[in-house]
């Protein structure tokens, strides 16, 4: 498949219609390799199915700008078909708004800024959408760190194109109570782990009634503490003996994991707890003088940014990173999941202006 980078529309339709589910994104990497390779301004690193294409002009100032090529699974949402709506045209199918939008963008701009007034590493890789392993950022920080390097990281997230400040840190753990196994007609001899969920419960519902709002350089992060997932019991006559409460700790970039897990683990003091899964927040950065400046050229007040990406994957590397780039997330991974085909042009010019210092992105 060779890919239109003469016309950022046609682009953007021919990404979303190659199917990239998370492990299978070669034939669309294929398919940037093959266009990063015929630029001539771009020294090009192939690692997996994740692409790395830099300039080195030598400039005082490196950015990043990164874009995942997976999905999640499609569920008869592809093709895509465009739709005409009474604000704009829109591009439905899977991967529109997370986050082939900003793929696209970023490989445009990639063939067309071809002095960009500060030096630009574009990143284009693989195994966002599942466990951590696979994830192609982490195996370019393992293998090639130096491809990374950078003094500020612009991660093409759906942000309705406004900048998108930092991320939260999440932390999922088990919280189990232990009984003793009857039948249920003679419940009085058993004691039943079901039941003894209750304390714990009522510590989330009280949980609610505080402040979950934390400001962080600037940004307040609204914080999250909800049981998901409630297991226990055998059958429908059998006193449970063993019941289990899955909680999601959604934390603002104020404390670390390992804070955040000590909080957990005060809270939630005589109850076994196992962790399933932990990640470290990501404070915004945006005091730094290169981010500021972006923000100032997007226009736009800055947010928080609810949920977790891989800036903080930039954060754990000593960058300060930002999320930024067309759709609007509520769109993501819906059967219906969409983008506005007009946010790509906003975008492309915020981003591309920026880079090339003109004010507006190369037409």
């Amino acid at each position: 498949m060779a890919l239109d980078l003469g016309d950022l529309h046609a682009l953007f339709r021919q990404i979303v219609d190659c199917e990239s589910v998370s492990r299978h994104e070669k034939e669309l990497a294929d398919a940037v390799e093959a266009a990063l390779s015929g630029l001539a301004h771009l020294e090009v690193t192939r690692i997996g199915n994740s692409l790395v294409a830099r300039t080195t002009l030598g400039r005082p100032e490196r950015v990043l700008v990164a874009g995942h090529l997976d999905t999640v699974p499609v569920v008869d949402n592809l093709p895509s078909r465009l739709e005409h709506r009474s604000d704009g045209d829109y591009l439905v199918g899977r991967g529109t708004c997370d986050m082939k939008g900003g793929v696209a963008v970023a490989l445009w701009l990639a063939a067309r800024l071809t002095e960009p007034a500060k030096d630009v590493t574009w990143v284009f890789y693989e195994a966002e959408e599942i466990a951590a392993e696979y994830n192609g950022l982490g195996l370019i920080a393992t293998q090639r760190p130096d491809l990374l390097e950078a003094d500020l990281a612009i991660l093409m997230e759906p942000t309705d194109g406004r900048v998108e400040g930092g991320c939260q840190g999440t932390m999922r753990f088990t919280l189990t109570t232990l009984g003793t196994a009857a039948h249920s007609a003679r419940s009085w001899t058993g004691h039943n782990a079901i039941h003894d969920l209750r304390p714990i419960l009522e510590i989330l519902r009280d949980w609610q009634g505080h402040d979950p709002l934390v400001e962080v350089d600037g940004l307040t992060y609204h914080e999250g503490l909800n049981a998901t997932m409630v297991s226990g019991g055998v059958a429908g006559n059998v006193i449970p003996d063993r019941a289990v409460v899955q909680i999601n700790y959604r934390f603002a970039p104020d404390k670390s994991a390992a804070e955040a897990q000590a909080q957990m683990r005060r809270l939630f003091d005589g109850w076994p707890m196992e962790v399933l899964d932990l990640s470290d927040p990501a404070r915004p950065g945006l005091d730094r003088p290169l981010a500021r400046s972006f923000v100032d050229g997007v226009g736009t007040e800055p947010l928080p940014k609810y949920g977790w990406t891989d800036v903080a994957r930039f954060f754990g590397l000593g960058i300060p990173a930002l999320n930024f780039g067309p759709g609007d997330a509520l769109c993501a991974h819906k059967a219906d999941e969409c983008c506005r085909v007009a946010a790509l042009d906003e975008c492309a010019s915020a981003l591309g202006g920026w880079l090339d210092g003109s004010g507006e992105a190369a037409r």
